[in-house]
């Protein structure tokens, strides 16, 4: 999404806006335009980043700190009894400026799970397959 001006929306949000709860050193968080409930704040790194990929590996422990405190105040502020913290990266990533979702929970308030449907592996088989390419990827790319 770009704003008016046809730069990133949410890198145009730190130049100010009335739905903003928190800004720290690395992070901005505001309040989601469309919210799953009432409280669910968005959480941005102030520099832009696409995704998670494209963040530096030293920036990424203090962000994720600043989250925590966004998490934390959400929880408080709206009486809940916990907090769902979820990310997309590149697929339904609605913004091209990657962000972490803090969205307010109750028990029984009819959000079940993640927002996807689940599938079972066909097998042990197959799931032991699917672990072992993704050790064999992580190690590559360590180059291990």
């Amino acid at each position: 999404m770009q704003n008016k001006l046809g730069g990133c929306e949410f890198c145009g949000l730190q130049k100010g806006s009335e739905f903003i709860v928190y800004e720290g050193k690395g992070a901005i968080a505001f309040l989601d335009f469309r919210p799953v409930f009432p409280g669910h704040t968005l959480v941005a790194p102030r520099k832009h980043y696409e995704t998670i990929d494209g963040m530096p590996d030293d920036e990424i422990g203090p962000f994720f700190r600043e989250v925590k405190v966004v998490a934390r105040g959400v929880e408080k502020a709206m009486n809940a009894d916990g907090v769902f913290i979820a990310m997309n990266n590149k697929v339904s990533q609605s913004v091209p400026h990657m962000h972490v979702h803090v969205i307010p929970r109750k028990f029984h308030d009819g959000m079940h799970g993640f927002f996807w449907p689940r599938v079972n592996y066909a097998s042990d088989e197959a799931m032991k397959g699917v672990q072992k390419k993704i050790k064999e990827a992580i190690s590559e790319m360590a180059g291990h």
